[in-house]
C-alpha cells in the first residue's frame, strides 16, 4: 500500500508534486528541468490559445503554469515547517482557484460568440503538449520508484497527458463538426478540474494550518493516491 503523500498543492487541474524532504541534487536539477519545461509550454500553448482562438488550449496552458508553480513552491519550502508548507500549499489553493474562474468566465462568454477555433493550430499544439509531458514523465522516471511522493508528480504528468489527449479529440471534433462546442465543452471540463483541485488542496491546507499535523492523503495537486 502506497504511503501517504503530503498536501503542498494540486494541479494541475490535476496536478501532483512532491515533498522534498531529503532530495538529492540530482532530483532538484530534473526538477528544475521540469520545471522550464511546463514554464516554456505555458507561454507557447497560451499564446497558441489566442492565436487559435482556442479555449481548451488555454485551459491546457494554465495547467503547465499551475505544475510550474507548484514545482516551484515546492523547491522553495524544501526542509521548512510544515505551517510553512501549508501555508504555500494555500496560495498554490487560491492560485488554482483564480485559473479555474477565469476559465470558466471566459469560457462562457466564448458561447455567445460561438467563434470557430483553429483545428490545426489546436491539433498540433495539443500534440506538443502531451510531448512536453510525456518528456517530464521520462525525466522524472527513475526517482519514482524510491519516493512515494516524487511518484505523485510521475502520477500528475500522466493525467496531465490525459489532457492534453482531450485537446486534440476536441481539435478533430471542431474540424469534422465546423463548431466550437467541443472546444468549449473540453475547457469547461478542465475549468472544474482547476476548481475540484483548489477545493482539495485550500481544505486540507487549512486543516494542517489549525491541528499542525500532516493530513496528507493529497498530492500536490489534490490528487488521492493512497489506493
Amino acid at each position: 500500500m502506497t504511503e501517504p503523500i503530503s498536501k503542498m498543492d494540486v494541479a494541475c487541474g490535476c496536478s501532483g508534486n512532491p515533498k522534498f524532504d531529503g532530495v538529492d541534487p540530482a532530483y532538484k536539477r530534473v526538477l528544475w528541468v521540469v520545471i522550464f519545461i511546463n514554464a516554456a509550454m505555458f507561454f507557447v500553448e497560451m499564446s497558441a490559445g489566442k492565436l487559435a482562438g482556442s479555449q481548451a488550449l488555454q485551459a491546457d496552458a494554465l495547467d503547465f503554469l499551475g505544475d510550474a508553480l507548484t514545482y516551484g513552491l515546492s523547491l522553495a519550502v524544501i526542509g521548512m515547517s510544515l505551517k510553512v508548507r501549508s501555508t504555500a500549499a494555500l496560495v498554490k489553493g487560491l492560485s488554482l482557484l483564480l485559473m479555474g474562474l477565469w476559465v470558466f468566465g471566459s469560457t462562457v462568454y466564448q458561447i455567445f460568440i460561438l467563434g470557430v477555433p483553429s483545428a490545426q493550430i489546436m491539433g498540433l499544439i495539443g500534440l506538443l503538449a502531451l510531448a512536453a509531458n510525456l518528456a517530464s514523465v521520462l525525466l522524472l522516471m527513475r526517482y519514482k520508484d524510491g519516493d512515494a511522493n516524487v511518484r505523485s508528480v510521475w502520477l500528475c504528468s500522466r493525467n496531465d497527458a490525459i489532457g492534453n489527449v482531450a485537446v486534440m479529440i476536441a481539435s478533430v471534433a471542431v474540424l469534422v463538426t465546423a463548431s466550437a462546442w467541443p472546444d468549449l465543452i473540453v475547457a469547461i471540463i478542465m475549468a472544474g478540474l482547476f476548481l475540484r483541485s483548489a477545493q482539495l488542496i485550500l481544505v486540507q491546507a487549512w486543516q494542517e494550518l489549525r491541528s499542525g499535523e500532516d493530513t496528507g492523503a493529497l498530492d500536490n495537486h489534490g490528487h488521492d493516491h493512497t489506493q
